[in-house]
């Protein structure tokens, strides 16, 4: 059985404004940190970069992968599946608004889609030694800009 964890996190100076997004990736014995930044985005568009960017560069297809994450946003989209409502209704929402960030949700839908993906929601700027590291990274990546 194939099985990885990853801790995301995303994060903004304004926002919108400069964002940089991070995961720690964990499958088996091998640990790996990945990061990235925009200078024109949404704390919200980070947190969800952070999770594709991590399930795009996972080697192969995992029997199960364990995203933690300290966004709601993302957590509950795919625990509620609001994506399956979002498609039925062309990409509205309950409020008949075009549902942001579409492009972003596609992408992670069907990356998401190639594993069997777990979404656990973490408490942001706890105890959780992983999910601060990925914020650390996230807001190093702000910084390169």
């Amino acid at each position: 059985m194939k099985e990885a964890i990853i801790y995301t996190d995303g994060a903004c100076s304004g926002n919108p404004g400069p964002g940089g997004w991070a995961a720690v990736i964990i499958e088996g014995d091998r640990q790996r940190e990945i990061s990235g930044s925009e200078k024109e985005t949404t704390n919200q568009r980070m947190e969800l970069k952070a999770a594709l960017e991590a399930l795009r560069v996972l080697d192969g297809t995992h029997d199960q992968v364990t995203l933690v994450s300290d966004s709601a946003y993302l957590v509950n989209c795919f625990r509620d599946r609001w994506y399956e409502r979002w498609d039925r209704n062309g990409w509205v929402n309950a409020k008949k608004q075009p549902v942001q960030n579409r492009d972003l949700w596609q992408e992670l839908i069907s990356l998401a889609g190639r594993h069997q993906v777990r979404f656990v929601k973490t408490k942001g700027h706890s105890n959780d030694e992983l999910n601060n590291r990925a914020d650390a990274l996230a807001r190093e990546a702000i910084g390169e800009l």
